[in-house]
Order: C-alpha cells, then sequence, then structure tokens
C-alpha cells in the first residue's frame, strides 16, 4: 500500500491511500475458497460450488471488508511511525461512487493536527488567591446559629421580634395554598414585620408578595413557586397564623458539644471555636482552591495563544457522532466546545514538559487508601485494617467509572499545586461574605 501526506498548511494535511491488487489479492483469494468449502447454496452440494458463482455472490463484500482493515490498519501504523499529534481523527473525503470491479483503488483522507505552542505561567497579570480568614465573630454567629437549631420550641400566643411563625399562604386566583414556618428575620422591611409583630395564633394577615422576603428564593421556598412565577410576582396573598415560637438556644454545656461532635471530644467553648475554626478552613479551602483552579484556567486559555484547525475540526463534528449535523450545528457545537478543546491542548503541554506531573498507578493506590480510610473514619470505623482497606481498593481499581473519578481528582490537585508553585499568584484575605460577593456576583 502507498502512503502520500500533502501538507496544506501547519494544521491541515491529506493522507492518498493506494490500495494495488497485490496488497489484498492473496488474503480475499484465501477467503472465497474458505467460502466455497462451507458455503450452502441450493442445487449445488456442499465444497462443489462454482468458482465463478462464489465470486459472483461473495467477492465484492470480502473485498469491500478487507480493503477497509487494511485501510484503518495503515493509517494507525502510519500515524504511529510519523509520531503524528492529531485533532479528532482522519476524516475521509467524499469521492465518486467506487468500483469495486478495478485492480486498485485511492482513498483520500483529511487531517487535522494539534498546533505546536508553549504555555507561559507567569502571566503578566497576577492571579488573585483568596484566603477565607475565620475570625471569632464569624464564629460566635455560627455558634449562635447552631445553638438555635439545637434548642427547644416555646409556643406563644402573640408574635414577637425573632420569633418562629408556622401558617398558611392563600391566593385563590393564583392557585397559592402553602404551608409555611419561617422566622421574623425573613421578613423584608420595617412594614411588613410591623403587621406580624402582636399579631396572635388564629389572625389572618393581608400582605403583598413584592419585597415581602429578603429573596426571591425565600419567596419560592414559603409560597412554592417556580422560579419564573417568584420572580417579579406582585399579587395578595393572605396569611393565617396557626402557630408562633420561641426559639430558646441550646445551652453551652456537656451535653451541648456531645451531641455535636460525640462524648467527650471537646469541652468548652474554645474547644468548640477551634474546632469550627478547623473545620471552615477545610470547607473554605476547598472553595477558593476551585476557584483558583478556574481562574488559572481561564488566564491560561486568554493568554495562551495559538490556531486550530478550526474548518476540519468543524467538519469532523459533523461527520463522527451517530447522526451527522448540519453545517451550522457542527459550528455552533465547536463554539461550545472551543474553549475546553485549548485547555486540553494546554494540560497535555503542562504534562508532558513535566512528567513528575502525570499519574502513576501507585499514587492513584495510595489517593485511594486516603480517601476510603476518610470515609470509614467519617462512618465511625476509625481503626480499619490495612488489609480491610486494601480489600476496599482492590474492587475500586476494578470498577472503571470509581478509577476515572479518581484520576481526575488526583490529576486536578496535583495541577493545583502546580500552579499553585509555578503561577504569578497574589494573595488576598477577606471574608466568607466578601469572598463570595467578590468572587462570584461581580
Amino acid at each position: 500500500m502507498n502512503i502520500k501526506r500533502t501538507d496544506i498548511d501547519a494544521l491541515n494535511a491529506t493522507l492518498t491511500l493506494t490500495v494495488e491488487k497485490a496488497d489484498y489479492i492473496f488474503t480475499v483469494d484465501k477467503l472465497l475458497k474458505d467460502h466455497r468449502k462451507t458455503a450452502n447454496i441450493p442445487g449445488f452440494r456442499k465444497g462443489h460450488v462454482p468458482v465463478s458463482l462464489i465470486n459472483k455472490k461473495y467477492r465484492t463484500p470480502i473485498l469491500v471488508d478487507e480493503v477497509n482493515k487494511m485501510i484503518q490498519k495503515q493509517l494507525n501504523e502510519y500515524i504511529t511511525r510519523e509520531k503524528l499529534e492529531l485533532l479528532g481523527n482522519p476524516l475521509p473525503r467524499a469521492q465518486e461512487e467506487i468500483n469495486w470491479e478495478s485492480d486498485d483503488f485511492t482513498f483520500e483522507f483529511e487531517l487535522g493536527f494539534a498546533p505546536d505552542f508553549e504555555v507561559d505561567l507567569k502571566s503578566k497579570k497576577a492571579i488573585t488567591q483568596y484566603e477565607i480568614k475565620t475570625d471569632d465573630d464569624t464564629l460566635n454567629r455560627q455558634i449562635d446559629r447552631i445553638r438555635e437549631q439545637y434548642g427547644k420550641l416555646i409556643a406563644k400566643d402573640t408574635v414577637a421580634n425573632d420569633d418562629q411563625i408556622t401558617g398558611v399562604f392563600r391566593n385563590d386566583e393564583e392557585e397559592i395554598n402553602s404551608d409555611a414556618t419561617f422566622k421574623t428575620d425573613k421578613l423584608k422591611g420595617k412594614s411588613n414585620l410591623k403587621k406580624f409583630i402582636g399579631s396572635k395564633k388564629g389572625d389572618t394577615l393581608d400582605l403583598k408578595t413584592k419585597d415581602l422576603f429578603e429573596s426571591d428564593q425565600d419567596l419560592m421556598t414559603f409560597l412554592k413557586l417556580d422560579q419564573e412565577k417568584a420572580e417579579g410576582l406582585n399579587t395578595k396573598v393572605t396569611f393565617e397564623i396557626t402557630e408562633v415560637n420561641e426559639r430558646e438556644p441550646a445551652e453551652m454545656n456537656q451535653e451541648f458539644f456531645d451531641k455535636l461532635f460525640g462524648p467527650a471530644v471537646i469541652s468548652s467553648k474554645e474547644d468548640l471555636m477551634e474546632r469550627l475554626r478547623e473545620d471552615a478552613g477545610r470547607q473554605f479551602s476547598q472553595q477558593t482552591d476551585q476557584k483558583l483552579l478556574t481562574d488559572v484556567t481561564e488566564a491560561l486559555i486568554a493568554n495562551t495563544k495559538f490556531d486550530l484547525p478550526a474548518d476540519f475540526l468543524k467538519r469532523w463534528i459533523a461527520n463522527s457522532g451517530e447522526n451527522p449535523l448540519t453545517e451550522e450545528e457542527a459550528a455552533a457545537e465547536y463554539e461550545r466546545s472551543e474553549k475546553g478543546l485549548r485547555y486540553q491542548l494546554i494540560e497535555a503541554k503542562v504534562l508532558k514538559n513535566n512528567p513528575d506531573l502525570q499519574l502513576k498507578f501507585e499514587e492513584l493506590q495510595d489517593y485511594s487508601r486516603t480517601q476510603i480510610k476518610a470515609q470509614m473514619a467519617q462512618y465511625g470505623h476509625t481503626d480499619a485494617t490495612d488489609e480491610e482497606v486494601d480489600g476496599v481498593v482492590a474492587r475500586i481499581m476494578q470498577n472503571q467509572e470509581e478509577v476515572k473519578r479518581m484520576s481526575e481528582q488526583l490529576q486536578n490537585e496535583k495541577m493545583l499545586n502546580f500552579f499553585k508553585n509555578n503561577s504569578k499568584l497574589k494573595k488576598k484575605e477577606l471574608t466568607y461574605e466578601e469572598f463570595i460577593k467578590e468572587a462570584y456576583e461581580s
């Protein structure tokens, strides 16, 4: 088989494969002979069917199958031998109907190459690495919420500030009939609060949905509305008060501490604050790390300039799925996937230039052990033996989906640590509320 490569530019080429009779005739003849031995054709004894009839019935499908196998094999070997870095797969060029009565056949394939580029992690503009501080005020507010959560309800007849109110919202026209329980601090504005304060169990209040609660999410929750209906809803509702309760916070004693973390784990408010500080640090670090990874990824995509064989990729997308896409559909799909493809190429380049980042099986096993031990400890099994852990790890390693999931997690962790050590970063300390506002709402 003859293979000729024609470069169009740095990112595109064509391969011309010429299959000659000598390439396939021996295998095709052998397969035809084998068919003659086993063919069951009415009017002929098995093994005595005329060669001409066998050729007429079986030669073309056997030839087509054999040529296709040869083309695929030769393509793969050529790509491996020439060490071609392709995007997508070789794309057959449309050609006129093939005359399978000929001796020689010619096929053309389009190739799209991965671009050559360098990755510079030191961007001109430093990327913010957020650190969330857990100050004492924040921890005290969290303790107050926990004490309230574990406290007891005291039934009342009259609503006062900070009470918990249960009742029913109604509006027949809007088909609202919803039980709800909320504290007065959920209400928005002094005028709404004034309507509730002093009201009694059994009273029915006339309210307006607009600006009733601090957020549309609360309105959706308490009136059981979908998002589309809740946004901008401005209608009258009644609220019948069926229950009023004052929540008395739990006492800060050993019984309270034991409920939170188990017997004798902590024994003072100072211990509790330190434990909450540690837990918050772990929780916050996951969020700040994810934000950093996202920001570094975006910066790398924006700052690493290279061209892609876009036209080839659009044609490949149009023809690579089970159902062909139109030109417009393929273009839209390319636009959706371009940033992801660019980062895949950047990540592959970073991994190639830094072999230590590439996952090793032993690393994945160790990571799996750590994960399993943590899960066991979470359910109270803190004294698991090495044999128990290794048994679970062995089962996980046989599950392809689990291996893939953990591989992605571990690779992300390694990449994150690499970026922390090699990117241009500026640290910024702020509260959790400030972090949410700056990182996600600005």
